[in-house]
């Protein structure tokens, strides 16, 4: 396993501030294998606001879910139907940057964990922004609705001439970590391959966020409850709602190599893209924009 890189002088970090995006209620025992039957949870969709200390690019890491649920293709309401979810969102990432004085359009990049509409929001207003995604997202994309009426991932999704496919088949490896990207090339912010497990195209970010150490890995769906990291749960397979993950033994490979990295760096805080208990901790105080997460 290789280190995580030490930090240089003058090191560029990244500022981190968390950012409503909306909640959805998902059924737990679809989650984890120690849910009661027919036990609920209503988690966060979180979205993340990056700001780079030295070029000031602004990053936004998954836009949660959109306001306009109605508009996501036929094949999405089938998916939402069958397995119970209930969604609301009073603020959308858009709304969650207004309350620090920005507008979608000085976002310079979105960055989408992976295509599942519960991290894609509305991208029609970042209308400036290049949009990053992992190279399997292109294939589900391409072949997606209308062209595939079932399909859950809407053809004009990532908008053309403005989309970044990352290929990690040639990324080095850094910490427990097999294909990473340095996507400034300064040490600052990692974009990590969270391999095929969940889906195709599944990314995560390893973020710098101190110039003396301290990091934050923001790990998108790699699981949907925290108790997968502790070893409290384990990934299911249950007999109606299938499971949570493409491949259940590549997404439980990548839970593991996660646990490894929090073991290994005590600097390292790990949050879930639907961190119910993260959430409960810090909503609505300093770790929000236009506040600024603190670090490790």
């Amino acid at each position: 396993m290789s280190d995580l890189p030490a930090h240089a002088p003058d090191q560029p970090y990244i500022q981190v501030s968390a950012l409503e995006a909306g909640h959805i209620e998902i059924p737990l025992e679809w989650a984890i294998d120690t849910a009661k039957a027919g036990e609920k949870s209503v988690v966060p969709a979180l979205s993340f606001l990056l700001r780079h200390t030295k070029n000031h690019d602004l990053f936004v890491f998954d836009l949660g879910i959109r306001k306009d649920v109605e508009n996501l293709p036929p094949g999405v309401h089938k998916r939402i139907e069958k397995m119970g979810y209930r969604t609301e969102v009073p603020m959308d990432a858009a709304d969650s940057l207004a309350k620090g004085g920005l507008k979608p359009t000085d976002i310079k990049h979105v960055c989408y964990s992976h295509v599942h509409f519960d991290h894609i929001g509305d991208s029609r207003p970042y209308m400036n922004a290049t949009f990053v995604v992992g190279e399997g997202a292109r294939g589900l994309v391409f072949d997606g609705w209308p062209k595939n009426p079932d399909a859950l991932f809407a053809q004009d999704l990532l908008p053309e001439g403005r989309t970044r496919f990352l290929d990690p088949s040639n990324w080095p490896p850094l910490g427990p970590f097999p294909h990473t990207y340095d996507f400034y090339g300064d040490g600052s912010l990692y974009i990590v391959d969270a391999g095929s497990g969940h889906v195709a195209g599944h990314i995560n970010v390893l973020a710098r966020t101190s110039p003396d150490g301290g990091w934050l890995y923001l790990a998108g769906d790699s699981g949907h409850d925290r108790r997968l990291l502790t070893g409290e749960a384990e990934i299911p397979i249950h007999p109606y709602y299938g499971c949570a993950h493409r491949d259940k033994e590549a997404a439980a490979e990548h839970l593991a190599r996660i646990r490894r990295l929090m073991e290994t760096y005590p600097r390292v805080r790990v949050i879930l893209a639907h961190d119910r208990e993260w959430y409960e901790l810090n909503k609505g105080g300093p770790a929000y924009w236009p506040g600024v997460m603190d670090s490790l």
